[in-house]
């Protein structure tokens, strides 16, 4: 098995949105038990009242289910088997000369892996297009600081 950081990082990833699935499906499922599980009282108003807001706790679930199974499908996208990449791209890893080193997958935020702290970022966020294309030795702005780029991975 690859046990590489760029492998690691991706299984976090994974992880990560593989718990979100589960929450979420949890949630639905929960909302969906309790909405059945309301009496009808005399007061017809309390128990409609009670199914409708079990209902829009199941759609919020429901939604953060979509949500996590796209991002799912971004790492779906990844291609873990090329080992030296010549410019940033989907799944790259880039190790910076100052500040953090990045992971470009799906939004996570810090992920620590080895001691090492990388930010896993999407593509499409602010310092993801700014990567994006990049090439060892270029530079890119991150908080104010000027960083190059040391190796791509």
């Amino acid at each position: 098995m690859d046990n590489s950081p760029r492998q690691k990082l991706f299984n976090a990833c994974l992880d990560y949105i593989n718990i979100r699935i589960d929450t979420s499906k949890q949630a639905m499922a929960n909302a969906q038990e309790s909405a059945n599980a309301e009496e009808k009282s005399s007061a017809g108003d309390k128990y409609e009242t009670g199914r409708a807001m079990m209902q829009i706790e199941r759609d919020k679930a429901a939604q953060q289910l979509n949500e996590s199974m796209k991002l799912k499908q971004v790492l779906d996208q990844i291609n873990n088997t090329e080992v030296r990449q010549l410019m940033v791209s989907l799944g790259s890893v880039i190790i910076t000369s100052s500040g953090p080193h990045f992971y470009v997958a799906i939004s996570v935020g810090k992920i620590q892996i080895d001691g090492i702290e990388y930010i896993a970022l999407a593509p499409q966020s602010p310092i993801g297009k700014a990567l994006m294309g990049l090439k060892v030795n270029d530079t890119f702005m991150y908080n104010n600081k000027s960083c190059t780029i040391i190796e791509i991975s």
